[in-house]
């Protein structure tokens, strides 16, 4: 038989800007193209048609742990992770400190639990002080303390001037830390405006 194709449009004339030092929100159901906007930005993908701009450094947070080797220990990822290896070794108890890993950073990454994997990633991607903040859902990091924790280092980084582009299924969370959000539907732009604005237009239509 014939094989056929159809083409599928993650994103179809999806079109924002973000201004140095802002939140901006990524709302909608699942499916609706928000991580696959983040991985187009963080230039993970490259889009079909269009472009992408950015300007400083980028750091996603989007499959934390990606790129670790699970043989090697917790000390040993947080110097194979980071291309700038003598920043990362001068700040190299920092980050096991934050990660309050304790022993377990001399141990293989394959005994980590999964939140032991997020808070080892969460700690080593969040000392580099980005310019721009990539953000898929990462705050439900580790235990509730630690998610205390790690919201007060966003907090942190978004007051030093940090651009933030953050999904959540919160509306809550969007809320509070949010200045503008986009509403992705369906890969496309259902709206994009001020915080409170869109989350009511997209909290009436969930009802």
């Amino acid at each position: 038989g014939k094989q056929k194709i159809e083409n599928f449009h993650a994103l179809d004339d999806v079109t924002f800007h973000v201004e140095k030092g802002e939140v901006l929100g990524l709302i909608g159901r699942n499916g609706a193209g928000k991580s696959t906007m983040l991985k187009v930005i963080s230039g993970i993908y490259k889009p079909t048609s269009g472009v992408a701009r950015t300007q400083g450094r980028v750091v996603p947070l989007l499959e934390l742990g990606c790129g670790f080797d699970a043989e090697l220990t917790g000390r040993e990822n947080i110097l194979l992770n980071g291309a700038i290896k003598e920043f990362l070794s001068q700040r190299l108890q920092e980050i096991i400190d934050y990660s309050e890993l304790g022993q377990f950073i001399e141990m293989p990454l394959k005994t980590y639990s999964s939140g032991m994997l997020a808070r080892l990633a969460f700690s080593v991607a969040t000392v580099v002080k980005p310019d721009v903040l990539i953000v898929d859902e990462i705050l439900a990091v580790g235990d509730e303390r630690f998610q205390r924790k790690s919201h007060a280092r966003m907090m942190e980084l978004m007051s030093g001037g940090t651009t933030v582009l953050f999904v959540s299924h919160s509306l809550p969370q969007i809320r509070q830390m949010c200045d503008h959000v986009v509403w992705l539907d369906h890969g496309k732009v259902r709206a994009f405006g001020p915080t409170d604005e869109v989350c009511d237009q997209y909290a009436a239509d969930m009802a």
